[in-house]
């Protein structure tokens, strides 16, 4: 965060420099003063505005508002009135930072209407999304992707038993079983209920055998240890190219997830 702040004050002190000497040839850069904003907002709504990114907007916002006053002042100086620079500071600190904040509200809707409410992973339409471009890549490359499919079992038994929320914990430790075992290329998501998915791309069927299993071992860990009587299905399909449409894919890995299941019963 203090990286960021500081780059955010060099670029504030450059574009007061610039507008400081461009003044004086009748060229207004005033309205580079919203890039900092700008920037300090989007930054703030990816890390899903905490206190600190809140304050640091507001920083920002007067900074900047402080800042092109200044310059604004400098150049009619003296002549210039303590009482319209006051004004002008405040009236543009508020300026920016409600500027900051509809630019928050933009990024975040933007953001939750592709990610899981629960999670935070990608929801069905958005990993479809991707799906489809890795299977591009796929057919360009001819190299194989697999799909893994996953299903918490007994799950509804767990909500009848301990409620609601303890069930929306199981969901969370599997996300970020999830998380913690795949690679930054890979694409988790939640498809809805108790059913996950993660694709894997450059992976043939072994590897991603081996990877559901590290994965269910990993979960189920977690789910003994909390006393769930829970545990993990996995099914999973390797494919190449465009061959299958996600949806075929996605009920191939299903339709072997449960052929597991009921081999293990």
């Amino acid at each position: 965060m203090y990286l960021r702040f500081f780059l955010i004050v060099i670029e504030v002190l450059f574009i007061t420099i610039l507008d400081y000497k461009m003044a004086s040839h009748y060229y207004s850069l005033d309205v580079l003063y919203c890039l900092p904003v700008i920037q300090t907002a989007r930054f703030g709504a990816l890390q899903t505005l905490r206190r600190s990114d809140s304050q640091t907007l507001a920083i920002v916002a007067i900074f900047c508002a402080l800042a092109w006053s200044l310059t604004e002042a400098a150049i009619a100086w003296p002549n210039f009135p303590i009482s319209a620079f006051l004004m002008n500071v405040v009236t543009r600190a508020i300026t920016f930072t409600v500027i900051g904040r509809v630019i928050t509200k933009v990024w975040k809707d933007k953001d939750s209407a592709r990610k899981d409410d629960l999670t935070g992973l990608p929801n069905r339409l958005e990993f479809i999304k991707k799906f489809e471009a890795r299977q591009a890549k796929s057919e360009q490359s001819r190299s194989p992707y697999s799909l893994l499919f996953l299903n918490i079992d007994h799950f509804k038994m767990l909500n009848d038993k301990h409620g609601h929320q303890v069930g929306d914990e199981a969901l969370k430790v599997l996300a970020d079983t999830l998380r913690e075992n795949s690679r930054s290329v890979d694409i988790a998501s939640r498809m809805g209920g108790d059913e996950f998915v993660l694709l894997l791309p450059d992976t043939e069927k072994n590897s991603c055998e081996f990877l559901g299993a590290r994965i269910t071992r990993a979960a189920e860990k977690i789910f003994f240890q909390r006393g769930w009587n829970i545990a993990l299905s996995f099914g999973y399909v390797t494919e190449t190219g465009k061959n299958r449409s996600v949806d075929a894919l996605l009920k191939a890995a299903d339709e072997d997830m449960n052929f597991k299941k009921q081999s293990k019963e």
